[in-house]
Formats: C-alpha cells, structure tokens, sequence
C-alpha cells in the first residue's frame, strides 16, 4: 500500500502543480480583463472630455486644432507686451508731467 500511495503522490503533484499554475493564470487573467475594462472606461471617458474641449476651443477660439492654438496664443503674448509697453509709456509721460508741474 505505501506504494501505491506513493505513486499517488508522484501523479498528484504533476497535476497539483498544474492546477497552482492554472489557477494563477486564472488570477492573471482575471486582473488583465479587469484592466483591460478599466483603460477601456478610462479611454471612453478622455474621449469624451477632449471631444468636449475641442467643442469649447472651436466656440471660444474658432479653433481646436493644436497648432492653430499655440499661434494665437503667441499672437496674444504679442499683443499683451505691445500693450504693457504703451501703458509703461504712458504712465512714464504722466509721471513727467506731474513732475514738470511740482518743479514749476
């Protein structure tokens, strides 16, 4: 008898073996499916967000094309040193003239 127990063992754990090894790829599985649902969730939900700016940057801006963006935002940096440099002017000018008053 402890032979043939000892022949159970020897085919038991081949096969106890092979069951730890499926039963980890079960898991394996199982946490790549529940991944997979989970970047599939995520991609829908960034989809829809960027379709969602892109209708914002098109309304706000009359564009969502990227490139097209990035020029305008250069032209508004443009601008808004144009105009710190005239408005830096003109108080210098006002500032002469408070100057000029008070020295007189």
């Amino acid at each position: 008898m402890a032979m043939g127990n000892g022949m159970n063992n020897s085919v038991n754990q081949p096969v106890n073996g092979l069951e730890q090894e499926l039963n980890l790829l079960k898991e394996q599985h199982k946490w790549l499916h529940d991944k997979k649902i989970r970047t599939e969730q995520e991609l829908a939900s960034t989809t829809s967000q960027l379709a969602a700016l892109e209708e914002e940057a098109k309304a706000q801006y009359g564009t969502s094309d990227p490139q097209e963006l990035s020029k305008l935002l250069e032209e508004k940096k443009a601008e808004n040193s144009r105009l710190v440099t005239e408005y830096r002017a003109h108080i210098m000018s006002i500032k002469e003239g408070l100057d000029n008053l008070e020295g007189n």
